[in-house]
């Protein structure tokens, strides 16, 4: 079994990734881009028998810090 991990920052957390690229983005010409939210993806592999429910507790255990991040995922 495979599954996908997206991780965000949730709305309202300051995100200076983000922000940097955007400035970044900017500064080559692409003034037409007003915000950037940066996060991560994470491909996980797992065994036949796991199950949605195992990819969610380590998403709430390890992968995601779900006080400011939030994630969704995508089984493959």
């Amino acid at each position: 079994m495979k599954a996908r991990v997206h991780v965000m920052l949730k709305e309202g957390v300051l995100d200076p990734q983000g922000e940097a690229v955007r400035h970044a983005l900017g500064a080559m010409g692409f003034d037409k881009v007003s915000g950037v939210r940066q996060g991560k993806v994470i491909d996980l592999t797992l065994a036949a028998d796991s199950s949605e429910a195992d990819v969610t507790d380590m998403c709430e255990k390890l992968l995601a810090n779900t006080v400011i991040e939030s994630y969704s995922i995508e089984l493959l």
